[in-house]
């Protein structure tokens, strides 16, 4: 059982992903990965969310970046977005996540920011044992 499930939308997110299976690391927090398209597998998406059992999930995407969005319609806990730079410099991904409907909360970290979105999930973790 893993305490963070870390899901890109495209193996090209992966760079992103190492800072943070690094980080995690580096605090001991166990961690599951899987490359899931919330465009081309929205089924095999929904069975993983569904089937998790991890307390936090980081969604890493780029472009159209619907990845964090589309987890955290299905699921009550925690979603941190990673935007990841593309044509746009990350702009187009970064305006995704932070432009979530009311009722399908995601926090944001920087494009390209795997550390901080795994040291948000550390302190979420955290506040949950306080």
């Amino acid at each position: 059982m893993a305490d963070v499930t870390v899901i890109c939308g495209s193996a090209s997110d992966g760079p992103v992903a190492e800072k943070v299976f690094e980080t995690l690391k580096q605090h001991g927090v166990s961690y599951d990965y899987k490359v899931i398209s919330a465009h081309r597998d929205p089924d095999k998406l929904d069975e993983y969310v569904k089937a998790s059992t991890a307390r936090v999930f980081i969604a890493i995407a780029g472009l159209a970046a619907a990845l964090p969005g589309v987890i955290a319609s299905k699921t009550k806990r925690p979603v941190i977005g990673v935007p990841v730079s593309g044509t746009l410099m990350g702009l187009d991904a970064l305006l995704s996540i932070v432009q979530m409907p009311k009722g399908v909360p995601v926090a944001c970290v920087g494009v390209d920011n795997g550390v901080n979105a795994a040291l948000l999930a550390v302190r979420i973790l955290e506040a949950g044992r306080a």
